[in-house]
């Protein structure tokens, strides 16, 4: 399985969007690594988890094949994971060759909805044949192509995002991301499937500042805490690869202190380019 971080800021992407401070300021001037496009996740090529504005970002700097994408699982509706209006130009005169003219999008009542007012005034009849909507609910199992899926519920917003428990070909990475610590029933439902997992991508919103138990986003101390749970149930182990990513500007992810925190932590802080593979 391969795992590609096209994107690994938060909301206001680094550095942000209308932000003078300094840090933002030296982010820009440094370019690189410390520019940080709002997050996706593409797995071997088809499957993206989330898609946002800067999706055509990822495509001309990264080279990514966004035809490629037969499966899109969405978390929730917020602008900067689910940027439903740039679908109107999958196809018609917009999108020609495309490696993968079907797409089928998961994601909740909320995420649909959202889809269908984007697309409202522009999306062309042919376009919108090709895109299947499924919505879907916490604690589900999805099957689709060669991928498995288990859905669960994030903490973030009152209308339920979601989680993801990603497998194929016997891999699997939980997708952890906009979700503060995950609820008990999480860790239950995960404990109940007993499947092993190989890779944990963790928001890492507040990097090192303290995560309240209410915080709708996590940071390093609850990364630990929840691996330290997975690992009590015997659900990951020191073979499970661990990444950090969803970094907000107001956490000043420098070169340093992600590579402080990758010496202290043992996880792997993510770059927008960054590939995995497990």
């Amino acid at each position: 399985m391969k795992i590609t971080f096209l994107g690994t800021g938060a909301a206001e992407g680094i550095p942000a969007l209308f932000c003078r401070c300094g840090y933002c300021r030296s982010a820009l001037q440094a370019g690189g690594r410390q520019i940080r496009s709002r997050a996706q996740l593409l797995i071997d090529g088809e499957l993206s988890v989330d898609f946002p504005p800067d999706a055509f970002y990822h495509a001309a700097r990264l080279g990514a094949d966004l035809s490629a994408i037969r499966y899109l699982l969405v978390t929730h509706s917020h602008m900067d994971h689910f940027n439903a209006h740039d679908l109107i130009l999958r196809g018609y005169k917009y999108a020609h060759g495309m490696t993968s003219p079907l797409l089928d999008i998961y994601g909740n009542a909320e995420v649909c909805e959202v889809f269908e007012e984007c697309v409202r005034r522009e999306m062309k009849e042919e376009v919108r044949a090709a895109i299947t909507l499924h919505p879907v609910k916490p604690f589900s199992e999805l099957v689709f192509g060669d991928w498995r899926v288990f859905t669960l519920p994030a903490r973030h917003t009152s209308k339920e995002p979601l989680l993801y428990l990603i497998e194929r070909g016997g891999k699997r990475v939980l997708h952890l991301c906009d979700t503060g610590a995950p609820k008990e029933e999480c860790f239950a439902y995960l404990a109940r499937l007993g499947l092993h997992i190989h890779a944990i991508v963790f928001d890492c919103t507040f990097l090192f500042g303290e995560t309240l138990p209410a915080a709708r986003h996590m940071g390093l101390d609850e990364n630990m805490r929840t691996l330290a749970r997975l690992k009590e149930a015997g659900l990951a182990d020191g073979s499970t690869v661990c990444a950090v990513t969803h970094f907000s500007h107001n956490s000043s992810p420098t070169e340093e202190a992600l590579a402080r925190a990758e010496a202290q932590f043992g996880v792997i802080a993510a770059y927008d380019g960054l590939t995995l593979e497990i």
